[in-house]
């Protein structure tokens, strides 16, 4: 018999923390990761999803819809990002292309 599938990705420092997940199709989700298996679906709790902006559907708005406990599969999730102990830095390729 194979061994198990193990994931590339090891998110157990992330259980009971923040997370902001990025899914195919542009749809955003944060919560508190509950759960989470070799294939990559995530079981996020207090979720809430980011909605798209009306006027422009390539943007997000800064409104949301709650969802409460959420399972995601897997094959949707493109990134993964935690909520908290993150900053956001300078992009270093802007003042290039102004130039």
């Amino acid at each position: 018999m194979a061994a198990p599938k193990k994931s590339a990705v090891d998110l157990a420092k992330f259980i009971d923390k923040g997370l902001h997940v990025k899914l195919g199709g542009g749809r955003e989700v944060r919560g508190t990761l509950k759960g989470y298996d070799a294939l990559l679906n995530i079981v996020l709790d207090e979720a809430e999803e980011y909605l798209r902006d009306p006027e422009d559907s390539t943007k997000m708005s800064d409104n949301t819809r709650k969802l409460g406990l959420v399972v995601l599969r897997g094959t949707t999730v493109m990134t993964i990002s935690p909520t908290s102990g993150v900053e956001q830095i300078a992009n270093p390729f802007t003042s290039q292309a102004q130039e």
